[in-house]
């Protein structure tokens, strides 16, 4: 009799986006034209001082381990990154280099919270969260946000929902946010982060976004409480989202034991990409005008969308997403996500993926690709909308 797979493996929950990408891909190797919405990837590659640096190491460096924590050039780099940006003296010390984002995670979950924590997440909000807490046996808490609030969350959501089903041990804020795009401003930032001090709880700031904004610059956690844990990727405003690297910055405490557990589970990050990100805080220019480009784009989609017939959207602030209510459509959004791609050629992501108990009345759009593929999705989104009311 085969042995059975773990119920960790068995409670996975499937990433919607990664399926819907799946399927496109098996389309466009068809030779089905199809407009790329559903991956939040930059449509440019990395920079090309970055693309240089790497080109150098290829042929000068052995691209051996680096430290478990990464290269101390990008380390220092990083810190200095936090001076010019946002005014903030951080030591090189407090920040570690990761394998991506996804490597942050783990390692932040890892140190923080004993197997059984509660750790608080908005919902609607990026479905892997969730699914790396339940696999290192900790307890996702949805933090249900809308309209109401500004798709944000408060110190007073927090309290009715630790009166309602018990404290938390830990939160877990993007702004930027995944799917909805929004931002906290800087008094929200500080009532939160002052919330969760008071409260004993760990403060988690997902900053990956940080960059892509359309409304105001974002704002840092670490300028309200120095104790937060914040993590950051090159993959996003950097255009490296192949590279897999990230970082993150730390209270001193917590240097030692992240240091153990990434010499463990990762040994260090890639090496190549730790020295050509060397290069990609200096490339503002070329990445500045990605920004733009998505600027443009984004009232290209918010237009066409609205054009199309759907009337309620996220603020989208900033990212690259604009999540949108298609309830007067569909009740499905699964099964609408399919259709679109197959009928009108333009993949998107279905809501389930970010609140699996609301997510069925919305679709995220990602608006990350070249002007022209979205405004030729557009133009397909209108047409296919159009029959779907007669």
């Amino acid at each position: 009799m085969a042995r059975e797979i773990s119920k960790r493996g068995a409670a996975a929950s499937p990433f919607l986006a990664m399926d819907v990408m799946r399927e496109a891909n098996r389309l466009v190797d068809d030779g089905v034209s199809v407009m790329r919405l559903e991956v939040g990837q930059p449509s440019s590659a990395a920079p090309s001082r970055v693309q240089a640096a790497a080109q150098r190491a290829l042929t000068e460096d052995r691209l051996g381990y680096t430290d478990a924590l990464g290269v101390p050039a990008l380390r220092a780099r990083i810190a200095r990154h936090y001076q010019e940006q946002y005014g903030l003296d951080i030591s090189p010390d407090r920040v570690v280099v990761t394998g991506g984002s996804s490597s942050a995670f783990i390692l932040a979950f890892t140190a923080c919270f004993d197997a059984g924590a509660r750790v608080g997440l908005v919902t609607p909000g990026y479905p892997a969260y969730r699914t790396i807490l339940t696999s290192l046996d900790l307890e996702p808490v949805s933090i249900p946000v809308g309209p109401e609030t500004n798709w944000v969350p408060t110190p007073e959501v927090l309290r009715n929902i630790e009166a309602d089903t018990g404290s938390l041990d830990g939160l877990l804020i993007a702004s930027p946010a995944n799917p909805t795009g929004t931002m906290l401003s800087d008094a929200q930032l500080s009532a939160l982060t002052h919330d969760c001090k008071a409260h004993d709880r760990w403060f988690i700031s997902d900053e990956i976004y940080h960059g892509l904004s359309y409304e105001g610059d974002a704002c840092s956690a670490l300028s309200h409480d120095a104790d937060s844990i914040i993590i950051n990727s090159f993959s996003k405003y950097y255009s490296m989202t192949g590279w897999r690297l990230g970082w993150m910055v730390l209270p001193e405490r917590l240097l030692r034991p992240m240091e153990c557990l990434a010499q463990n589970l990762f040994i260090s990050p890639p090496t190549l990409a730790q020295l050509a990100a060397l290069e990609a805080f200096d490339a503002t220019d070329e990445l500045d005008a990605h920004v733009e480009r998505y600027a443009a784009n984004r009232e290209i989609l918010l237009k066409g969308l609205r054009t199309a017939g759907i009337a309620h959207m996220a603020p989208a602030q900033g990212a690259f997403y604009l999540y949108a209510d298609v309830s007067a459509f569909t009740h499905d959004s699964m099964a609408f996500c399919t259709a679109m791609l197959h009928e009108a050629g333009v993949a998107a992501t279905p809501g389930l993926d970010f609140d699996t108990e609301r997510g069925h009345h919305f679709v995220r759009f990602s608006f990350a690709g070249a002007t022209a593929d979205i405004e030729e999705a557009v133009r397909r989104l209108q047409k296919w909308f159009a029959g779907l009311t007669k």
